[in-house]
This record gives structure tokens, sequence and C-alpha cells, in this order.
């Protein structure tokens, strides 16, 4: 396979509605914020496992198509499997605690490019693999950032409770309930969720065909990229995330490995703007606290500036 031989940036848009984008596990699962501005975040850890998910289930068994960082993995059994590929007549390999590359050899390229070879998001994300079987590092040609929404959000917990038991001794210490209460025993479980009513996120993404030459990154790899970040909040519903959605995805394809323009200046390119009863308000603007908190992904209006674009840079709206 061919790597890629052009430099992209990406700009990408979601939302959430009633819904936790990303919990924050130091903070009982409150949707990640900003604590200066109260912006809310999604890492860059969390939409990577959306698409890591998205091509494991679409994906799963293809060559070039594996997923080295999944729920319930173990590594250093991948990072065996590719000792066994480029050591086949040594027995030793099955039983080994530790591996290393041998010295003086290039045996240490060999590992990486199996694992590069094998799974997608090695070759796409890159990946440190130096635990106890040593595959080495890998830097991968594309990156994201975190993804911050365009307004403040304002999370919201909501009570929840739980009406069945989970022991037999539970339902014997519950009383039953008194004439009038419906039925309903006094043993239930009272419980918390965290919610954002509404929020629309702009994250960036990066992919160097420099890097892609390391890794064999290739044009297919790039479409299910694509592909992934229109298609991956579909297969990644839970009782958190109902309703998420991608709703737009801007690429920078510039003319070039090295490329024509800085991803800062394009990045500007991609406004978003307040919408109310048809007038349209900039994100600062002082008459933007006078209006209704959004709601929908209408309330907004996106709009790229194509004018005086910089030589050898071509703007794709891929939705």
């Amino acid at each position: 396979m061919t790597a890629i031989a052009n430099r992209y940036e990406f700009a990408f848009l979601f939302d959430v509605t009633r819904g936790n984008p990303n919990g924050d596990p130091d903070a009982g699962n409150l949707p990640r914020l900003d604590p200066e501005t109260n912006h809310g975040l999604v890492t860059d850890v969390c939409l990577k496992r959306k698409i890591r998910n998205f091509v494991g289930l679409f994906h799963e068994g293809k060559p070039r198509h594996g997923i080295y960082v999944q729920e319930g993995a173990i590594l250093n059994e991948k990072h065996r499997a590719a000792y066994r590929a480029v050591r086949p007549e040594d027995e030793s390999v099955a039983k080994a605690a530790k591996l290393s590359p041998k010295k003086d050899s290039d045996e240490e390229e060999k590992v990486r490019a199996f694992m590069c070879d094998n799974f997608f998001d090695v070759r796409s994300f890159g990946a440190v693999m130096s635990t106890g079987i040593n595959c080495g590092q890998v830097r991968g040609p594309v990156q994201l950032a975190f993804a911050q929404s365009v307004e403040q959000i304002l999370p919201l917990e909501i009570s929840i409770t739980r009406m069945a038991a989970t022991s037999e001794i539970e339902i014997k210490e519950g009383k039953e309930a008194k004439d009038g209460e419906d039925g309903r025993r006094d043993n239930r479980t009272m419980g918390r969720k965290h919610i954002v009513p509404y929020g629309l996120y702009l994250g960036h993404g990066y992919v160097s065909a420099k890097l892609a030459e390391r890794t064999g990154f290739d044009d297919a790899d790039l479409e299910l990229l694509w592909t992934a970040l229109e298609q991956m909040f579909d297969h990644d519903r839970s009782a958190a995330r109902g309703e998420m959605a991608a709703r737009r995805l801007i690429v920078f394809k510039h003319e070039c490995a090295l490329g024509n323009a800085p991803a800062a200046a394009l990045f500007k390119r991609v406004a978003v703007q307040r919408m109310f009863q048809g007038e349209s308000y900039e994100l600062n603007s002082p008459g933007l606290h006078n209006l209704p908190p959004a709601r929908s992904f209408e309330d907004y209006a996106v709009t790229v500036n194509r004018e005086c674009l910089p030589a050898g840079v071509e703007i794709i709206e891929r939705f």
C-alpha cells in the first residue's frame, strides 16, 4: 500500500442533546469543563475511542483492520504475535515473559512494521508498545485535539431511582408499602445522572503525510477515518449518550506533504454564529446574553470562508 501524499487538517463539529459527551471520573462523572470559561471539553482519547470502536465493529477480522487498544485486550499477547511473525522458527517466543529485538539486526523495524500493518489504530494514531514484550514506539500521522463547546454549558444533575433489589437480603429488609403508595417498597436505591441540555462542540484534527510514510497509512485508511467521524456516534448509543450527532466535517487538503498554509490560519476560516429569529450573532457579542440558550443545531450557523484561499489548499466539506 502507498501512503497518503497530502497533508490534511480538519474541523469537526458534533453536538449532544440531554447527554454526557465525556464524563470526568475525577469529578463524579460530571461532563468535562474548562473551569475558567465553563466551556465543555471532550478529550482526544474519547474521540479516538469512538473511532476505534467503529472500525472494530464494522471491520473486525479484515486484514489491516485489527484494533490494538480495545476493552479487555492483553497488549503483550499482540506484541507476542509480532515476534512470532518475525521469528517463526523460535519456539521459545510463545513462553517468553519478556522479548526485545535482537541486537545488530533489523528486527526492531520488522516488529513495528507488523504492528502497523495489522492494527488500524497503531497505523493511524501511533502507540507506545514497550510493555515488557517490547515492540517499540510508533508516532501516528493522525492526531486529534480536545474538542470544546462553542458556548458555555451548564451541566445538570438528574436524580434517578432503581426499583429492583440487588439481593434477597435487601428484599427482606425492605418494608411493604403502606396503603395508597401504589405498591412501592421503601428500599429503592437513589442515583445521579449528569447531562448537558445541549452543547455544540468543535474539534480539530491533523493528518501528516510524512508520518504516514512511516506507518503505511494510505488513502483507504484516510477514507475510513472520514467515514468513522461521520457515523461513529450512530453506533455509540448509551443511556448517557442517547443523542449525539456528527454535524459538519470540513477538510483542508494541501497540495503536498509539507503543506501550503499554517493550520491555525485555515481553522479560522470555519466560523460558528448563533441564530435567533433569522438574525446571526457573533459568539462573543454582548447581545448574546439576551438570547435564550441554544437547544438544537438549528440555533447555529456554520460558515466556511473560501475567499483568498492560499495556493495549493483545497477545502472539502465532507458533510
